[in-house]
């Protein structure tokens, strides 16, 4: 996303949104609700708001907000459908040269995560290679529904 000055963002709601809307995944809502507390003193501020329109959201909209994401070298990459932020991601995290074999577990892994939680495995692949997305796809299979909501909405934030 290009960089733009925090007083921009107020010149209309309209700039705003249209700016703001897409941070969170297909979930325009919560830079709509966040505009309720604008202005903001800081881009801290702004990013706390929005995360606090998250916390403050029905169960429904956060599950719906966690099913927006695509899955990690889903359908959606392979098919070039991502956004360009998430195909440069994913392509510096090595997920867009998986091996065959790669391929294979990780769709195997993704499909078992979504079916035990009711969403795709979300994490925040910045800096990350595709052995430390394979090990903590494994980790947090482990985890309980309501330990694994929490940690994904806390990678959707850093996304």
């Amino acid at each position: 996303m290009p960089k733009v000055a925090l007083e921009a963002l107020y010149a209309s709601k309209e700039a705003f949104l249209a700016t703001l809307a897409p941070i969170y995944e297909k979930s325009p809502w919560v830079a709509e609700r966040a505009y309720a507390s604008a202005p903001f003193a800081s881009v801290t501020a702004l990013a706390a708001a929005m995360k606090d329109v998250v916390a403050a959201a029905t169960d429904a909209e956060v599950v719906a907000l966690l099913r927006a994401h695509p899955d990690l070298a889903g359908r959606a990459a392979l098919a070039g459908e991502l956004t360009a932020e998430s195909t440069v991601e994913q392509q510096r995290a090595g997920l867009g040269s998986l091996t065959p074999g790669e391929l294979a577990e990780f769709r195997r892994l993704n499909a078992a995560y979504r079916e035990a939680f009711g969403w795709p495995f979300i994490l925040a692949v910045r800096n990350a290679s595709k052995r430390v997305i394979f090990a903590a796809l494994e980790r947090r299979m482990a985890g309980d529904l309501m330990e694994e909501r929490a940690e994904a909405l806390v990678q959707v934030h850093k996304i």
